[in-house]
């Protein structure tokens, strides 16, 4: 049996990239089930290649293959030197684009398409569990608009699935239907009134269709349920920000000591509450 090394690095160093003919233009979400390259380093002749799928339970991964080689508009596999163990690195929103191979130049390379380990990760697929598992890593993703569809099945189903409210509220809001995300979460809190992950959701619902006064009850609640003092400081930080933009200074000052309470120096909380106070004057 091989040995499985998962690398978690997001694959950000994969990409230094010299100029090349070839355009790493998809998402690696966008990629799934695909066989990709990613570009290649600085004074690197060859292109990572591997392939991209969806592990419900950790996210999008890449599993590498080796190195291809770009000659004559074609392209060539160099000799994997280690061939004893797999190598799989998760990918995340700091993953740079792929290049996605067209099913010819699969074809060429002698690649099975798709791999026969992925069925492994295509068990229970229609389970309801599995697939908010999935929308939920699209979601970590950035690829909200691809989770959405699964959670609006999902939430037909059985609307009170266990994570599944979060997940739909949290996909609206990421795609900007905040209307559509406060109408699922005041459901989920009528059904779940404990639950500090709602609040945190419709509080970012009603700050972006700018009902402050609706969003800071709310956020209030949240901030009485949450036990992460992170989560205060971001909750906190929205209101604080909200309130620079209403030029409300008495507000402002209110939430920035919840921020300044619960944030670590260091943080990018008081790194942004930094930048609001020197540029108060500025935009106000």
């Amino acid at each position: 049996m091989k040995k499985i090394l998962i690398l978690f690095i997001s694959l950000i160093q994969i990409a230094f990239a010299q100029k090349s003919s070839l355009t790493f233009e998809t998402k690696f979400y966008d990629a799934e089930d695909r066989w990709v390259i990613f570009d290649k380093k600085e004074n690197q002749n060859t292109y990572a290649l591997g392939f991209v799928y969806l592990d419900s339970e950790a996210g999008y991964t890449f599993s590498y293959q080796g190195e291809l080689e770009y000659k004559n508009s074609e392209f060539h596999k160099v000799p994997r030197l280690d061939t004893s163990s797999n190598i799989i690195m998760r990918l995340d929103r700091n993953s740079f684009n792929v290049k996605v191979l067209t099913d010819e130049q699969v074809s060429k390379l002698g690649l099975a398409n798709p791999p026969e380990w992925l069925q492994n990760y295509k068990q229970n697929a229609d389970f309801i569990e599995t697939r908010v598992h999935r929308a939920s890593m699209m979601n970590g993703a950035g690829a909200s608009i691809k989770a959405l569809p699964i959670l609006q099945k999902a939430y037909q189903e059985d609307p009170h699935y266990p994570g599944l409210e979060f997940e739909l509220g949290y996909a609206y809001n990421a795609t900007g239907s905040f209307y559509k995300a406060v109408i699922v979460l005041n459901k989920a809190i009528e059904n779940d009134p404990s639950n500090f992950w709602y609040y945190r959701e419709l509080g970012f619902s009603l700050k972006h269709l700018n009902n402050l006064p609706e969003a800071e009850k709310v956020y209030r609640k949240g901030i009485e349920l949450a036990s992460d003092k992170n989560q205060v400081a971001e909750m906190a930080i929205n209101m604080a920000q909200s309130y620079f933009h209403a030029k409300d200074k008495a507000k402002f000052d209110e939430w920035k000591s919840i921020v300044v309470q619960n944030a670590e120096p260091e943080s990018q909380y008081r790194q942004y509450i930094n930048y609001f106070e020197e540029n108060w004057h500025k935009s106000n």
